[in-house]
């Protein structure tokens, strides 16, 4: 019973971060962080496919959490590709929708979150910079929030750079919407 759950955990979480993404942070090049927030940079600049880069950009990744964290790499695994196929198969919601900048930070923000923190309930996720940065921690003994944290504004600045002032601000307001609403949905009792 808890494999069927943690699969629709999956694919609803999957969906919600697509919807996040494809809807309310395309139109206006607002960023995530991590992994993700990279593999929107290469789609903002060469059009290449969100959810292809982020299975690219996770390879090295995953392969250090074979050889170091063999349990987050088996339930990150499913959470990446599934979530990967979802965000490329809803592509055309990039179209659909259109309201001010601010206000799609902030719901995609919550649509990212809501995904995000689905997964994390059921011991899942997208995988990505969360497990590099655990590996680092484990290294260095630094808190693994710190450097979530300082993986993300390095993206955030990156696609300030890269793209516009107006991305920087966008993608600060929706990481703080992904990350209030994350850690509401974790921190709900089953």
């Amino acid at each position: 019973m808890y494999y069927i759950k943690k699969s629709i955990a999956i694919v609803f979480g999957s969906i919600f971060l697509a919807i996040g993404i494809n809807a309310f942070l395309t139109p206006y090049e607002i960023l995530d962080g991590g992994i993700i927030g990279l593999s929107l940079i290469l789609y903002y600049l060469f059009k290449l496919k969100i959810g292809l880069m982020i299975i690219v950009l996770s390879i090295p990744i995953f392969i250090i959490a074979w050889f170091k964290y063999r349990h987050f790499f088996y339930n990150s695994l499913h959470g990446l590709l599934i979530s990967s196929v979802v965000i490329d198969i809803l592509k055309p919601l990039r179209d659909l929708f259109r309201f001010n900048p601010m206000l799609s930070s902030i719901i995609g923000g919550f649509f990212v979150g809501l995904g995000i923190g689905i997964m994390l309930r059921y011991e899942t996720s997208t995988g990505g910079t969360d497990l590099l940065a655990q590996f680092i921690s484990d290294k260095t003994k630094i808190n693994v929030g710190i450097l979530i944290f300082l993986i993300d504004a390095v993206v955030i600045l990156l696609g300030g750079i890269l793209l516009s002032a107006e991305t920087l601000v966008l993608s600060i307001v929706a990481i703080l919407c992904v990350g209030i609403t994350t850690s509401y949905i974790t921190s709900i009792h089953r």
